[in-house]
Protein backbone atom coordinates (compact mmCIF):
# COMPACT_ATOMS: atom_id res chain seq x y z
CA UNK A 1 0.00 0.00 0.00
CA UNK A 2 1.12 3.66 -0.88
CA UNK A 3 2.72 5.09 2.67
CA UNK A 4 2.67 8.87 0.70
CA UNK A 5 0.29 11.41 1.57
CA UNK A 6 -1.88 12.20 -1.34
CA UNK A 7 -2.53 16.14 -1.40
CA UNK A 8 -6.11 16.20 -2.66
CA UNK A 9 -8.02 18.91 -3.50
CA UNK A 10 -12.13 19.53 -3.81
CA UNK A 11 -13.68 22.87 -5.57
CA UNK A 12 -17.50 23.11 -5.10
CA UNK A 13 -20.02 25.40 -3.71
CA UNK A 14 -22.04 22.85 -2.30
CA UNK A 15 -21.30 22.76 1.46
CA UNK A 16 -23.17 19.77 2.08
CA UNK A 17 -21.27 17.93 -1.01
CA UNK A 18 -17.79 19.42 0.39
CA UNK A 19 -18.80 17.81 4.05
CA UNK A 20 -20.01 14.00 2.92
CA UNK A 21 -16.74 13.89 0.50
CA UNK A 22 -14.22 14.94 3.30
CA UNK A 23 -16.35 12.42 5.16
CA UNK A 24 -15.68 9.74 2.15
CA UNK A 25 -12.20 10.57 2.04
CA UNK A 26 -11.65 10.83 5.95
CA UNK A 27 -13.19 6.33 5.95
CA UNK A 28 -10.62 5.25 2.67
CA UNK A 29 -7.47 3.65 3.56
CA UNK A 30 -5.33 5.89 1.70
CA UNK A 31 -3.36 8.62 3.39
CA UNK A 32 -4.47 11.92 2.04
CA UNK A 33 -4.69 15.78 2.56
CA UNK A 34 -7.39 17.41 1.47
CA UNK A 35 -8.20 21.23 1.23
CA UNK A 36 -11.28 22.40 0.08
CA UNK A 37 -12.41 25.43 -1.72
CA UNK A 38 -15.97 27.41 -2.18
CA UNK A 39 -15.93 28.29 -6.03
CA UNK A 40 -13.40 27.87 -8.44
CA UNK A 41 -11.40 31.42 -8.14
CA UNK A 42 -10.35 30.46 -4.62
CA UNK A 43 -8.98 26.85 -5.98
CA UNK A 44 -7.18 29.20 -8.68
CA UNK A 45 -5.18 31.53 -6.01
CA UNK A 46 -4.38 28.98 -4.15
CA UNK A 47 -2.73 27.22 -7.33
CA UNK A 48 -1.26 30.29 -8.61
CA UNK A 49 0.15 31.61 -4.53
CA UNK A 50 3.50 30.85 -4.32
CA UNK A 51 5.35 28.04 -2.58
CA UNK A 52 2.43 25.68 -2.42
CA UNK A 53 2.29 22.01 -2.90
CA UNK A 54 0.40 21.20 -6.11
CA UNK A 55 -2.19 18.67 -5.26
CA UNK A 56 -1.85 15.26 -6.86
CA UNK A 57 -5.59 15.60 -8.01
CA UNK A 58 -8.09 17.59 -8.18
CA UNK A 59 -12.24 17.01 -7.85
CA UNK A 60 -13.92 20.02 -9.61
CA UNK A 61 -17.42 20.71 -9.61
CA UNK A 62 -18.29 22.20 -13.18
CA UNK A 63 -21.97 24.64 -11.72
CA UNK A 64 -20.53 27.05 -9.48
CA UNK A 65 -20.62 30.54 -8.65
CA UNK A 66 -17.88 33.24 -9.42
CA UNK A 67 -15.53 30.77 -11.63
CA UNK A 68 -16.85 27.34 -13.03
CA UNK A 69 -15.65 24.09 -13.07
CA UNK A 70 -15.20 24.27 -17.32
CA UNK A 71 -13.18 28.27 -16.56
CA UNK A 72 -10.81 26.21 -14.03
CA UNK A 73 -9.70 22.96 -15.98
CA UNK A 74 -9.33 25.14 -18.82
CA UNK A 75 -7.12 27.84 -17.03
CA UNK A 76 -5.48 25.22 -15.53
CA UNK A 77 -4.84 23.42 -18.86
CA UNK A 78 -3.42 27.16 -20.52
CA UNK A 79 -0.66 27.25 -17.19
CA UNK A 80 2.56 25.71 -17.98
CA UNK A 81 2.91 25.39 -14.27
CA UNK A 82 -0.12 23.42 -13.85
CA UNK A 83 -1.37 22.00 -17.12
CA UNK A 84 0.41 18.69 -15.80
CA UNK A 85 -2.18 18.04 -12.98
CA UNK A 86 -4.50 15.37 -12.68
CA UNK A 87 -8.43 16.61 -13.03
CA UNK A 88 -11.36 14.32 -12.17
CA UNK A 89 -14.57 16.37 -13.18
CA UNK A 90 -17.08 15.71 -10.50
CA UNK A 91 -20.55 16.50 -11.11
CA UNK A 92 -23.89 16.12 -10.72
CA UNK A 93 -24.60 17.04 -14.42
CA UNK A 94 -24.50 13.81 -16.84
CA UNK A 95 -25.01 15.93 -20.02
CA UNK A 96 -22.89 14.51 -23.19
CA UNK A 97 -22.28 17.87 -23.71
CA UNK A 98 -20.41 18.14 -20.56
CA UNK A 99 -18.82 14.94 -20.43
CA UNK A 100 -17.42 15.50 -24.04
CA UNK A 101 -17.10 19.44 -23.25
CA UNK A 102 -13.95 18.66 -19.85
CA UNK A 103 -12.99 15.62 -21.93
CA UNK A 104 -11.62 17.28 -24.96
CA UNK A 105 -10.52 20.57 -22.57
CA UNK A 106 -8.19 18.06 -20.49
CA UNK A 107 -9.89 16.43 -17.64
CA UNK A 108 -8.28 13.40 -17.00
CA UNK A 109 -11.33 11.37 -15.52
CA UNK A 110 -15.39 12.28 -15.27
CA UNK A 111 -17.57 10.90 -11.86
CA UNK A 112 -21.01 11.59 -11.42
CA UNK A 113 -21.73 12.44 -7.81
CA UNK A 114 -22.61 9.56 -6.48
CA UNK A 115 -26.14 9.76 -4.68
CA UNK A 116 -25.48 7.74 -1.95
CA UNK A 117 -22.42 7.70 0.92
CA UNK A 118 -21.11 3.98 0.37
CA UNK A 119 -20.65 4.53 -3.25
CA UNK A 120 -18.97 8.27 -3.04
CA UNK A 121 -16.51 6.40 -0.76
CA UNK A 122 -16.09 3.49 -2.99
CA UNK A 123 -15.66 5.84 -6.22
CA UNK A 124 -13.18 8.32 -4.48
CA UNK A 125 -11.21 5.55 -3.09
CA UNK A 126 -11.17 3.67 -6.79
CA UNK A 127 -10.14 7.35 -8.47
CA UNK A 128 -7.54 7.67 -6.15
CA UNK A 129 -5.82 3.94 -6.90
CA UNK A 130 -6.05 4.82 -10.44
CA UNK A 131 -2.49 4.66 -11.73
CA UNK A 132 -2.63 8.15 -13.46
CA UNK A 133 0.68 8.28 -15.32
CA UNK A 134 -0.94 4.52 -17.14
CA UNK A 135 -4.92 5.84 -16.98
CA UNK A 136 -3.95 9.06 -18.69
CA UNK A 137 -1.77 8.16 -21.44
CA UNK A 138 -4.46 5.58 -22.46
CA UNK A 139 -7.46 7.80 -21.99
CA UNK A 140 -10.19 7.96 -24.16
CA UNK A 141 -13.83 8.57 -23.98
CA UNK A 142 -14.50 5.00 -22.57
CA UNK A 143 -11.62 5.53 -19.65
CA UNK A 144 -12.51 9.21 -19.01
CA UNK A 145 -16.19 8.63 -17.91
CA UNK A 146 -15.72 6.92 -14.60
CA UNK A 147 -18.30 4.01 -13.90
CA UNK A 148 -19.63 3.89 -10.73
Amino acid sequence: MNTKLLNIVLADDDEDDRMLFSEAIEEISIKTNLSLFNHGQELMDYLNSPDIVLPNLIFLDLNMPIKNGMQCLKEIRQNPNLKDLCIAIYSTSSSEKDVEETFLNGANIYLNKPNNFAKLQSSVERILQLNWQYHTSNLNKETFLFRI
